[in-house]
Protein backbone atom coordinates (compact mmCIF):
# COMPACT_ATOMS: atom_id res chain seq x y z
CA UNK A 1 0.00 0.00 0.00
CA UNK A 2 1.32 3.58 -0.62
CA UNK A 3 1.22 6.67 1.32
CA UNK A 4 -0.74 8.31 -1.32
CA UNK A 5 -4.16 8.03 0.53
CA UNK A 6 -3.07 10.41 2.56
CA UNK A 7 -4.30 13.09 0.12
CA UNK A 8 -6.01 15.61 0.79
CA UNK A 9 -6.49 18.76 3.22
CA UNK A 10 -6.37 19.40 7.02
CA UNK A 11 -4.56 15.94 7.38
CA UNK A 12 -7.87 14.14 6.47
CA UNK A 13 -8.37 12.31 3.04
CA UNK A 14 -10.43 12.74 0.76
CA UNK A 15 -12.93 10.31 1.66
CA UNK A 16 -12.78 11.31 5.24
CA UNK A 17 -13.49 15.02 4.10
CA UNK A 18 -16.18 13.61 1.60
CA UNK A 19 -17.75 11.76 4.73
CA UNK A 20 -17.82 14.46 6.70
CA UNK A 21 -19.56 16.98 4.95
CA UNK A 22 -22.07 14.56 3.69
CA UNK A 23 -22.39 14.05 7.41
CA UNK A 24 -23.73 17.45 7.89
CA UNK A 25 -25.54 17.29 4.59
CA UNK A 26 -27.48 14.56 5.57
CA UNK A 27 -28.69 16.29 9.21
CA UNK A 28 -29.71 19.59 6.97
CA UNK A 29 -31.84 17.00 4.85
CA UNK A 30 -33.13 15.06 7.93
CA UNK A 31 -34.18 18.44 9.97
CA UNK A 32 -36.00 19.62 5.96
CA UNK A 33 -37.58 16.39 6.06
CA UNK A 34 -38.84 16.12 9.57
CA UNK A 35 -40.28 19.65 9.73
CA UNK A 36 -42.11 18.83 6.52
CA UNK A 37 -43.72 16.09 8.29
CA UNK A 38 -44.69 18.30 11.28
CA UNK A 39 -41.70 16.49 13.86
CA UNK A 40 -39.13 19.50 13.97
CA UNK A 41 -41.02 22.49 15.27
CA UNK A 42 -40.28 25.95 13.31
CA UNK A 43 -38.87 25.76 9.70
CA UNK A 44 -35.56 28.34 10.68
CA UNK A 45 -35.14 30.05 7.53
CA UNK A 46 -34.47 33.58 7.75
CA UNK A 47 -36.80 36.55 6.48
CA UNK A 48 -37.69 35.06 2.87
CA UNK A 49 -39.75 32.30 3.38
CA UNK A 50 -38.45 30.82 0.84
CA UNK A 51 -37.97 27.58 2.20
CA UNK A 52 -41.58 27.31 3.06
CA UNK A 53 -42.40 27.84 -0.73
CA UNK A 54 -39.77 24.93 -1.72
CA UNK A 55 -40.97 22.33 0.24
CA UNK A 56 -44.63 22.67 0.05
CA UNK A 57 -44.06 22.94 -3.76
CA UNK A 58 -44.79 19.81 -6.24
CA UNK A 59 -40.58 20.15 -6.99
CA UNK A 60 -40.26 19.14 -3.13
CA UNK A 61 -41.53 15.56 -4.61
CA UNK A 62 -39.91 13.00 -7.11
CA UNK A 63 -41.72 10.25 -7.83
CA UNK A 64 -44.28 10.68 -4.64
CA UNK A 65 -40.99 10.70 -2.54
CA UNK A 66 -40.02 13.77 -0.68
CA UNK A 67 -36.95 15.10 -1.65
CA UNK A 68 -35.64 15.99 0.91
CA UNK A 69 -35.74 12.43 2.73
CA UNK A 70 -34.42 11.69 -0.75
CA UNK A 71 -31.29 13.86 0.78
CA UNK A 72 -31.62 12.35 3.70
CA UNK A 73 -30.73 9.09 2.20
CA UNK A 74 -28.38 9.69 -0.65
CA UNK A 75 -26.15 11.74 2.00
CA UNK A 76 -26.50 8.88 4.62
CA UNK A 77 -25.53 6.50 1.66
CA UNK A 78 -22.53 8.49 0.87
CA UNK A 79 -20.95 9.13 4.63
CA UNK A 80 -21.14 5.01 4.51
CA UNK A 81 -19.75 4.30 1.46
CA UNK A 82 -16.93 7.32 2.42
CA UNK A 83 -16.20 5.80 5.93
CA UNK A 84 -16.25 2.00 4.66
CA UNK A 85 -13.64 3.32 2.03
CA UNK A 86 -11.39 5.33 4.52
CA UNK A 87 -10.49 2.62 6.44
CA UNK A 88 -6.75 2.03 6.29
CA UNK A 89 -7.10 -1.70 4.85
CA UNK A 90 -9.20 0.35 1.77
CA UNK A 91 -7.46 3.22 2.18
CA UNK A 92 -6.35 2.25 -1.66
CA UNK A 93 -9.24 0.23 -3.19
CA UNK A 94 -10.69 1.59 -6.28
CA UNK A 95 -14.78 0.40 -5.41
CA UNK A 96 -15.21 3.15 -3.09
CA UNK A 97 -14.00 5.97 -5.44
CA UNK A 98 -16.35 4.60 -7.86
CA UNK A 99 -19.33 4.08 -5.89
CA UNK A 100 -18.95 7.57 -4.65
CA UNK A 101 -18.66 9.18 -8.56
CA UNK A 102 -22.13 7.02 -8.61
CA UNK A 103 -23.53 8.59 -5.58
CA UNK A 104 -22.60 12.33 -6.14
CA UNK A 105 -22.94 12.69 -9.86
CA UNK A 106 -26.20 12.07 -10.36
CA UNK A 107 -27.26 14.27 -7.08
CA UNK A 108 -25.47 17.10 -8.70
CA UNK A 109 -27.79 16.76 -11.69
CA UNK A 110 -30.76 16.04 -9.48
CA UNK A 111 -29.87 19.02 -7.68
CA UNK A 112 -29.49 21.49 -11.02
CA UNK A 113 -32.68 20.06 -12.10
CA UNK A 114 -33.90 21.30 -8.06
CA UNK A 115 -31.93 24.72 -8.57
CA UNK A 116 -33.52 25.71 -12.15
CA UNK A 117 -37.15 24.86 -10.61
CA UNK A 118 -37.02 27.09 -7.41
CA UNK A 119 -34.63 29.96 -9.08
CA UNK A 120 -37.19 29.86 -12.51
CA UNK A 121 -40.35 28.23 -11.61
CA UNK A 122 -40.74 29.01 -7.84
CA UNK A 123 -38.89 32.37 -8.30
CA UNK A 124 -37.22 32.16 -4.28
CA UNK A 125 -34.64 30.73 -2.38
CA UNK A 126 -34.40 28.55 0.15
CA UNK A 127 -30.70 28.52 1.80
CA UNK A 128 -31.32 25.32 2.64
CA UNK A 129 -31.22 24.35 -0.85
CA UNK A 130 -28.27 26.37 -1.67
CA UNK A 131 -26.04 25.06 0.97
CA UNK A 132 -27.11 21.29 -0.48
CA UNK A 133 -26.34 22.74 -3.79
CA UNK A 134 -23.04 24.34 -2.91
CA UNK A 135 -21.62 20.94 -0.73
CA UNK A 136 -23.49 18.36 -3.41
CA UNK A 137 -20.88 20.50 -5.97
CA UNK A 138 -18.11 20.54 -3.81
CA UNK A 139 -18.62 16.62 -3.03
CA UNK A 140 -18.22 16.61 -6.78
CA UNK A 141 -14.87 18.40 -6.89
CA UNK A 142 -13.67 15.87 -3.95
CA UNK A 143 -14.35 12.91 -5.76
CA UNK A 144 -13.31 14.23 -8.90
CA UNK A 145 -9.82 14.76 -6.82
CA UNK A 146 -10.18 11.24 -5.02
CA UNK A 147 -10.77 9.21 -8.31
CA UNK A 148 -7.61 10.89 -9.83
CA UNK A 149 -5.69 9.58 -7.06
CA UNK A 150 -6.37 5.89 -7.64
CA UNK A 151 -6.28 6.21 -10.96
CA UNK A 152 -2.87 6.94 -10.44
CA UNK A 153 -2.04 4.30 -8.11
CA UNK A 154 -0.24 0.58 -9.49
CA UNK A 155 -2.90 -2.07 -10.82
CA UNK A 156 -4.66 -3.49 -7.70
CA UNK A 157 -3.65 -7.28 -6.85
CA UNK A 158 -6.13 -9.48 -6.69
CA UNK A 159 -6.40 -9.08 -2.80
CA UNK A 160 -6.79 -5.38 -2.70
CA UNK A 161 -9.91 -5.54 -5.28
CA UNK A 162 -11.35 -8.38 -2.70
CA UNK A 163 -10.56 -5.45 0.40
Amino acid sequence: MTTSHRSGVLGLTWRQLIAILALVNAFVATYLHLWKIGKAGALACGGSGGCAVVQFSSWSWFLGVDVALIGAVGYTAIVLVAAIGAAEARADARWPALALAALVYPAILFTVRLKYAEFFVLKTFCPWCAISAVSITLLGVIVALELRRVRGLAPATSADRTS
